[in-house]
């Protein structure tokens, strides 16, 4: 069996190398969702789905990247405060885009891209950053030891803004 240099040789592998794969019987993908006001992520819930369920806001913090780790966040209460995901470093960066779609049909929806350099956050913060409740859905994966690569949408309303931080 080969081993992929990239994944930790510390994680359970599923597999007995055969070229069609595996199966994992009946396998459940964990739900964070604590109704907190912040949370720090760990590297062994990479793979769960993470919810914003505070109205008054919710704050992810990333665990340190791990080449192939993956959270995926989704709204499930609608937000009056801070829905935001932050990197575990200021030298930890975000890569990648998010697309935004407005509630409003004569609305347009746009793209804001992280630059892999200075945004550590996606800050949600106001209805115009995606914090409404409704199709959301950002994953992170992580590409390196220094960066999350970010993919997704989420939904909001009036003139759209970058949900992309420095802090």
């Amino acid at each position: 069996m080969t081993i992929n240099s990239t994944i930790p040789t510390t994680l359970e592998k599923l597999g007995y190398g055969g070229p069609d794969g595996c199966i994992a019987v009946g396998q459940h993908r964990q739900v964070i969702g604590e109704a907190v006001a912040t949370r720090t992520l760990l590297a062994k819930e990479s793979g769960a789905l993470c919810l914003f369920d505070l109205a008054a806001g919710v704050v992810y913090t990333m665990p340190a990247p791990a080449v192939g780790m993956q959270f995926t966040f989704g709204i499930s209460v609608e937000g009056t405060g801070s829905y935001k995901i932050i990197t575990n470093s200021a030298s930890v960066f975000l890569t990648g885009g998010l697309f935004l779609v407005s509630l409003a049909v004569a609305e347009a929806g746009d793209a804001f891209v992280a630059n892999g350099t200075t945004h550590v956050a996606i800050t949600m913060d106001a209805d115009t950053e995606g914090r409404l409740k409704g199709p959301m859905s950002i994953q992170l994966t992580a590409i390196s030891a220094t960066q999350w690569h970010v993919t997704g949408y989420a939904t909001g309303a009036g003139t759209l803004a970058d949900p992309f931080a420095t802090s």
